[in-house]
């Protein structure tokens, strides 16, 4: 049997109006992004795996992608797009003032699970505000993760937060092993509320295990942070924040696009404040994810505080409202001297209506006019302009 060539796993081949979605929702994304004073940088696509091991980053090593130099130096795909701007801050540019914003518009890389549909191939566009603490620095990258949906077209969605914070505070009650924490850190993320019920069967006895049960159901309005310091007892600091922050973007007309998730409690060692995920109606998982990470920096060689998000391109493309392409409807046949006037022609057309035509004689280009259900033919020759139905 003859091979033939496929994609590899978790990728796949995007034609026409898909591209054209893309890039439309990479425009709109920029242009936001540029106007808020955000300026564009490029990383390599593949980086020095240790990049992504000194930071402890977020992506588990198993699902990057690897290769070897010719020196024998151990490689990865750019797994996200946060970690490299991050060692471009803390190197190259060691002597910027901060706070600095950056934006980039690049793929990310993922080793497919073996899920189908899964995608490896991901095509971002991020923020990072490097070199910023506090508040005010939450409050506009949380608006702006707002405003990046809202500017592509998108009304059915809503942006959830949460806070590091939050399970450290929850989990005060329990004396349990690393291991165990992490395993209650990642039920109570995938909302497995089952297996993590089994799972805290066995300390059940001891404070604070409730709590942590109800951790995974703190999901929805503002009415999970008075639930929050119910279960623990005692006002928090990490809930009375997200509490400030909610007043202040309610006050600013954003509140109907925030919700909370307070079971929101991935990669601990990674993110050091809020967190926050963006979902739309129509995709099956977050459209857009972020936060704070104070920590990373520091791993390159100069502390600072940054807060990002990135915006998952094809996810949010896949949920905009499909748009009708024009078709051609014209034909522009030319004699090779009379190219000059067919571009002018062309140009002057509606966007995308018309098309110049590969035949050197007119008889073909008819036939390939009829053959694509084009009925004008426009032909520029020594006898002048004129216009033939195909």
């Amino acid at each position: 049997m003859k091979y033939i060539p496929n994609t590899p796993e978790g990728t796949r081949d995007r034609l026409f109006g898909e591209c054209e979605e893309r890039r439309q929702v990479q425009t709109r994304l920029t242009t936001l992004f540029d106007r808020r004073g955000y300026s564009e940088i490029i990383t390599p696509d593949v980086e020095f795996y240790d990049v992504f091991t000194l930071a402890g980053n977020s992506i588990p090593q198993e699902n990057m992608l690897k290769l070897v130099d010719k020196s024998g130096k151990l490689l990865a795909l750019r797994p996200d797009g946060t970690t490299p701007i991050a060692r471009v801050a803390a190197t190259k540019l060691k002597d910027m003032i901060l706070p600095r914003r950056f934006y980039y518009k690049q793929n990310v890389y993922r080793s497919s699970s073996g899920h189908k549909g899964q995608n490896g191939e991901i095509p971002q566009c991020g923020v990072e505000l490097i070199g910023a603490s506090g508040r005010k620095a939450d409050l506009e990258m949380i608006v702006a993760a707002v405003d990046a949906i809202r500017s592509c077209g998108l009304e059915r969605f809503h942006v959830e937060i949460g806070h590091a914070g939050i399970f450290s505070s929850f989990m005060e009650g329990l004396t349990l092993e690393r291991d165990a924490v992490e395993t209650i850190r990642s039920l109570i993320e995938g909302k497995n509320f089952a297996a993590l019920n089994d799972f805290l069967a066995q300390w059940v006895d001891q404070p604070g295990c409730h709590a942590v049960k109800r951790l995974a159901y703190l999901f929805g309005g503002a009415e999970v942070l008075d639930e929050a310091e119910e279960l623990m007892g005692r006002p928090d600091a990490s809930v009375e924040y997200l509490r400030e922050l909610y007043s202040i973007l309610n006050a600013a007309g954003y509140g109907k696009y925030v919700r909370f998730d307070l079971g929101m409690v991935h990669q601990l060692d990674y993110y050091t404040g809020v967190i926050f995920r963006g979902y739309v109606e129509g995709a099956g998982d977050a459209v857009l994810s972020g936060g704070r990470y104070d920590n990373l920096c520091a791993a390159f060689g100069r502390p600072a505080e940054a807060i990002g998000f990135a915006v998952d391109v094809d996810a949010v493309a896949s949920c905009m409202p499909e748009r009708e392409k024009r078709p051609v409807e014209t034909v522009i046949h030319y004699e090779p001297a009379y190219l000059g006037r067919a571009l002018e022609l062309i140009d002057e057309m509606p966007y995308g209506s018309s098309e110049l035509s590969p035949c050197a004689r007119l008889e073909s280009t008819l036939n390939l006019a009829r053959e694509k259900g084009i009925q004008t033919v426009i032909v520029l020759d020594e006898e002048g302009q004129r216009e033939v139905k195909a």
